[in-house]
């Protein structure tokens, strides 16, 4: 199966055709916060986060027809729900989409 998503440094094939600049946005799993171990509950959640960016990622590569995404940068917002304990993180990937050239 081909690459489809190429990160920061990676270079995507130089024989795609730029497209343009998407996002997508995804959430971690929501986890029971503690504050003693903040630390855990943030690589947790960004453990599960990644996973599902990049399926949200190759969805939207897919859905627009491209051939694969360079993901440019991604920003993580913590997030928290006071009434039920919870913690998770939301994740904003940028990515320039390419697509094959047409064919002359």
């Amino acid at each position: 199966m081909p690459e489809i998503i190429y990160w920061h440094r990676e270079l995507a094939p130089l024989s795609e055709q730029m497209e343009g600049v998407h996002e997508v946005t995804a959430c971690s799993e929501r986890v029971h916060f503690d504050w003693a171990d903040h630390s855990t509950l943030w690589k947790r959640c960004h453990d599960d986060l990644m996973p599902r960016g990049e399926d949200r990622i190759r969805q939207e590569v897919h859905r627009l027809g491209g051939s694969c995404a360079h993901v440019l940068e991604e920003q993580f917002t913590s997030k928290r729900d006071d009434a039920t304990q919870e913690f998770w993180l939301e994740g904003r990937f940028r990515f320039m989409m390419y697509v094959h050239p047409p064919a002359p």
